[in-house]
């Protein structure tokens, strides 16, 4: 499966990843940020637990080359670089993932709620 289209739903904060054979995976900002393939995230071979992201959108998606997309997140994050591959990834690996990320946070005693309650002026 080769991914031909991405599509990003700002109101539920919902990327959608098309592929070629017609299969339509999505995956929640929130999801895509606490699993950026970035050092900072992933660390030096010790991954960071990343928290309060609950709200977090995406304000950007830029190609990289043919092969993945910069995603650039409201909350600043903009340093993961996702492959087509790492995408594919994340959306077969969803539910084991996402289960293990709330086991990580109820652990270390964490949530996924933002740590001061911001509202957006109109």
């Amino acid at each position: 499966m080769t991914l031909s289209r991405l599509h990003y739903h700002q109101q539920r904060r919902l990327l959608d990843l098309v592929f070629s054979d017609g299969t339509l995976l999505s995956l929640t900002a929130e999801f895509l940020r606490v699993h950026s393939p970035s050092a900072e995230v992933r660390g030096h071979g010790k991954p960071k637990l990343v928290a309060n992201k609950r709200q977090v959108a995406i304000r950007a998606i830029s190609p990289v080359g043919h092969y993945g997309v910069r995603l650039s997140f409201d909350d600043g994050h903009d340093s993961g670089l996702y492959s087509f591959d790492y995408l594919l990834q994340l959306a077969r690996e969803h539910q084991a993932l996402w289960q293990q990320y709330l086991a990580q946070l109820k652990a270390a005693n964490a949530s996924r709620d933002t740590l001061v309650s911001v509202r957006q002026l109109s």
